[in-house]
């Protein structure tokens, strides 16, 4: 396979790792290129992953079987018309773009290729657990949380040059902390009405958006939804009302219960692979054909950016 990643940060290198990781698993023989537009020097490791580093769009190869778009969000439109016509596949990385402005009319998608936008979440081991249980039982409502605490989140990285830190580079918990309304979308679908509040209410030296909270409104359930940058202890849960009781998802700790108002019942689930890693071989299987349904394509990935921009029709 011959790869390009457009973008070598944190999550661009996060994936990199994997995919060679998969490739060798998998006996594919791999040549790598990068493009990148900053002058910061590679890292030992990833320099010898790659074989050809270029600066500029116009001198990259026009036979890629896949790119990778792993760079800044406001920049995702821009490269992906850039990048089209050369190559077969493309990975994007979440969110598929900083707005809804740019037109999907406009792009000159093949329809033989796989254009996957990233949605870890859903490759959780709890995630199975929650889709059967929603498909079985009847939600009143939903309350959804993701908090953490932005400066901690990656190593060695002043969080105020970082693009989180930025409106303008796609910054903010909307748009950051897209995976929530990815998988809320998943299991309900569209809401029919829409609340939106964001804005930047702490201490941190940012000019996005470190808080947001939506309240959506289906036929037969009402969905709370509240991210933020500020929470000191890091939280990614997930709890469903029912006539029956309270099902209580943690994706961090992969723990699932289910509470009936006498006892508390944790429900058993299988420590899946990393989640980057199961998605990667599930993007894989979708090149390759061994996969035929692409689970989040860029017209699923728009009306995902809708709800978290607060943009529902």
């Amino acid at each position: 396979m011959k790869i390009c990643f457009i973008g070598l940060g944190s999550i661009g290198t996060r994936h990199l790792h994997n995919l060679v990781q998969i490739l060798s698993e998998r006996k594919i023989l791999s040549e790598i290129h990068a493009l990148r537009t900053t002058h910061r020097p590679l890292s030992d490791d990833i320099r010898k992953i790659i074989d050809k580093e270029f600066t500029s769009y116009e001198n990259l190869d026009d036979d890629y079987d896949i790119v990778f778009i792993t760079n800044p969000t406001n920049k995702h439109y821009e490269t992906l018309n850039k990048i089209l016509s050369h190559t077969n596949h493309i990975f994007i990385e979440k969110p598929l773009f900083m707005d809804t402005k740019n037109d999907l009319k406009s792009l000159l998608l093949n329809t033989d290729s796989v254009y996957y936008v990233a949605a870890p979440l859903r490759y959780n081991g709890v995630f199975p657990i929650l889709q059967d249980f929603v498909k079985k039982n009847k939600v009143y409502s939903a309350r959804a949380i993701c908090s953490s605490y932005l400066p901690e989140w990656r190593k060695n990285i002043d969080y105020k040059v970082n693009y989180s830190a930025h409106k303008e580079m796609g910054g903010g918990v909307s748009l950051d902390l897209i995976h929530e309304w990815d998988y809320l979308k998943y299991l309900f679908g569209m809401p029919n009405k829409l609340s939106y509040l964001k804005g930047t209410k702490s201490e941190l030296k940012i000019d996005s958006d470190d808080i947001a909270v939506y309240i959506a409104e289906y036929s037969d359930k009402i969905v709370e939804l509240h991210l933020d940058y500020f929470g000191r202890r890091t939280t990614r849960q997930l709890e469903l009302f029912t006539k029956d009781g309270l099902l209580k998802v943690d994706f961090f700790s992969q723990t699932v219960s289910f509470d009936n108002g006498i006892e508390i019942i944790p429900y058993p689930v299988t420590k899946a692979d990393d989640p980057y890693i199961a998605e990667m071989n599930y993007f894989l299987d979708l090149c390759t054909g061994k996969e035929t349904r692409n689970q989040n394509d860029i017209y699923n990935a728009f009306d995902t950016l809708k709800l978290a921009l607060g943009e529902l029709e």
